[in-house]
């Protein structure tokens, strides 16, 4: 037991990778986290980590005890999140994980505000387009887009998401412009795909449901990289209308076949489920649904 005051500093070492990081996240030096560790591993008698010049990486008593050492570590953090609760003050470390381009478009920006308003909060924010595993990763919320897969999450809708197919008029006038979804196999479609066996569009026309799988020359995992070759003219892209809204409105975009609709999404926050909702998660939420819950993302 005596060893438990030296989990969250163990914790942080294997998240971070080397005792120099860890020492600097934790505001104190790199001897002083390495000579922690080794009085640890003496107290276990077992090795946790194996050391090179540069390199950390885990032993398998240390993969073992990192499992359980990240548990505890986590419900600590969820016994001071319910004292928090309890004295209404958001307060504490709010560690979140957001879609990449809405997060630079949408949530950095408001992000000086709600600091602002809430100082006892310090937020640690991951922007990666990924389905992070928010309990495992020992998250505390993430902003999500689309359709959610089931799961013990608890998901908030804070807006819709529409979204446009389009194209630059120099793409259309070299290549004709489509006029039913079917068409859309004569050209170069631009998609975002994060290459777990590609890509689907879906249209809601007069016919009902039309399904298609885009083919082209250019798919990638980033929403900002098919912005920049849409609008050079490459091909067609299904975009939200976050990103592409101004592009339309302004004619460096045209929107096409304007009888078939895509599906409307949502955005949304999701967060474990726990008796005791954190104030910092409460807090977030509710302010995220201030500044985007208006309806408009565009």
């Amino acid at each position: 037991m005596e060893h438990l005051s030296a989990l969250p500093l163990f914790v942080t070492v294997v998240e971070c990778g080397s005792f120099s990081a860890a020492g600097s996240k934790l505001g104190i030096s790199k001897s002083a986290v390495s000579k922690r560790i080794s009085q640890l591993e003496i107290g276990l008698g077992a090795q946790l980590l194996y050391r090179t010049t540069r390199s950390l990486s885990l032993t398998e008593a240390g993969e073992r005890y990192y499992d359980s050492a990240r548990q505890a570590v986590r419900f600590a953090r969820e016994g001071e999140d319910a004292i928090s609760e309890l004295q209404q003050a958001p307060k504490g470390l709010l560690r979140v994980t957001v879609p990449m381009v809405f997060g630079r478009r949408h949530i950095a920006p408001v992000i000086p505000e709600f600091l602002r308003r809430y100082p006892g909060i310090r937020l640690q924010l991951a922007m990666d387009d990924g389905q992070t595993d928010l309990i495992a990763e020992g998250l505390d919320l993430a902003v999500r887009i689309g359709e959610l897969e089931d799961s013990s999450l608890v998901a908030k809708r804070l807006a819709p998401c529409l979204s446009r197919l389009c194209a630059a008029p120099s793409y259309l006038a070299a290549h004709g412009t489509p006029s039913t979804p079917t068409d859309l196999a004569k050209h170069n479609c631009l998609f975002y795909s994060l290459f777990r066996g590609g890509s689907e569009w879906r249209f809601l026309g007069p016919e009902g449901e039309v399904r298609i799988e885009p083919k082209g020359n250019f798919e990638v995992n980033n929403s900002d990289a098919i912005h920049s070759v849409l609008l050079d003219g490459l091909g067609i892209a299904n975009m939200p209308e976050f990103i592409v809204g101004d592009d339309l409105r302004s004619g460096r975009l045209v929107p096409l076949l304007p009888d078939y609709a895509l599906p409307p999404h949502g955005i949304y926050c999701v967060y474990p489920k726990r008796k005791h909702l954190p104030a910092k998660v409460s807090a977030l939420v509710a302010f995220l649904a201030e500044k985007l819950g208006d309806g408009s993302m565009a």
